[in-house]
């Protein structure tokens, strides 16, 4: 959002203000204020004009200046209708040295997951990709995407939907996924460069829309729909606050996943793997007991069998 237009919101939530004040205020002419408020409208913003001044009586139900109208993480956000891949932009920005940046869509057409399987975006989800440019060495990255994990579980829960993280990334209800995220980066072994992590989120959607290959299910399906504006918001703040920590990522991650004490079977690029998930490590790592050793999985595709015994 213009950064102008943000400062005339922020005046306008603790209520009226009338038009000279705020071009006072702003040290702009009541005109450029009449332009702002005006775009503002265009923008879903319902914003009256009375005696009292201009007050701001309701926010859009999404996009990007109501994902960025209050919240507490320095994101900026680029909001499309309809995109290919908010991923794909999303490194676009990288490669023209933008951070901080979230990509979101209403809608995108060529979304992908991991092993390059392909997800369903229909309107009324939460697809998002976030650009971050953290000081940290390449093997840290993982860290990211078990935090973008916890932090769409965390916000999920707070809709009162009882999600849980099937290792490394999945968020699911009972064994149907809710949410996938998908992590690309570009730097050295000393550093990154630049981290894109993507998150697909099955918000208002009907169930039908969503792929039959593997059990699915959406908030809508569970409890019904949700304000994607309040949701997004907690996800990115939550985060945000993990990114910035990240020693709390790994145990934030294990108090939300339902994979540590399942009996596993792991695919990885050259073996199948089979045992108790017991534990995970640093930078995410899965610990599986097979009954003869430990081995630690750093990336695969797990499946829970049972209840370890």
């Amino acid at each position: 959002m213009q950064e102008r237009r943000a400062d005339i919101l922020d005046r306008l939530a603790d209520g009226p203000v009338p038009g000279p004040a705020l071009a006072e205020q702003l040290d702009i002419t009541r005109a450029a204020v009449w332009k702002h408020i005006e775009a503002l409208r265009e923008e879903g913003f319902e914003i009256a004009s009375g005696e009292s001044g201009y007050a701001l009586d309701s926010v859009p139900e999404f996009g990007g200046s109501a994902i960025e109208f209050g919240l507490s993480a320095p994101f900026t956000v680029e909001y499309h209708d309809l995109i290919g891949s908010t991923n794909k932009r999303a490194r676009e920005l990288a490669e023209a040295g933008e951070k901080n940046t979230v990509v979101a869509a209403d809608r995108q057409t060529g979304g992908r997951g991991r092993l390059d399987r392909q997800w369903s975006s229909p309107s009324g989800g939460i697809w998002l990709s976030v650009l971050l440019r953290p000081a940290v060495p390449a093997v840290h990255a993982p860290l990211f995407t078990l935090a973008a994990a916890v932090a769409t579980t965390r916000a999920v829960r707070a809709c009162g939907v009882d999600a849980t993280i099937k290792w490394p990334n999945d968020v699911q209800v009972e064994g149907r996924k809710l949410a996938g995220i998908l992590t690309e980066m570009e730097g050295e072994a000393d550093r990154i460069s630049w981290l894109v992590v993507g998150i697909g989120l099955n918000a208002n959607v009907d169930a039908t829309q969503l792929p039959g290959d593997r059990p699915a299910t959406s908030l809508r399906a569970e409890t019904g729909d949700i304000n994607r504006q309040d949701l997004t918001q907690h996800l990115l703040e939550t985060f945000w606050e993990l990114s910035e920590g990240t020693d709390s990522i790994l145990p934030a991650w294990r108090e939300l996943t339902s994979t540590l004490g399942q009996r596993v079977r792991v695919e990885t690029q050259t073996e199948e793997i089979v045992g108790d998930a017991v534990g995970i490590e640093f930078p995410g790592s899965l610990i599986v007991d097979t009954g003869t050793e430990k081995r630690t999985v750093s990336a695969g595709d797990c499946e829970h069998l049972r209840p370890a015994e």
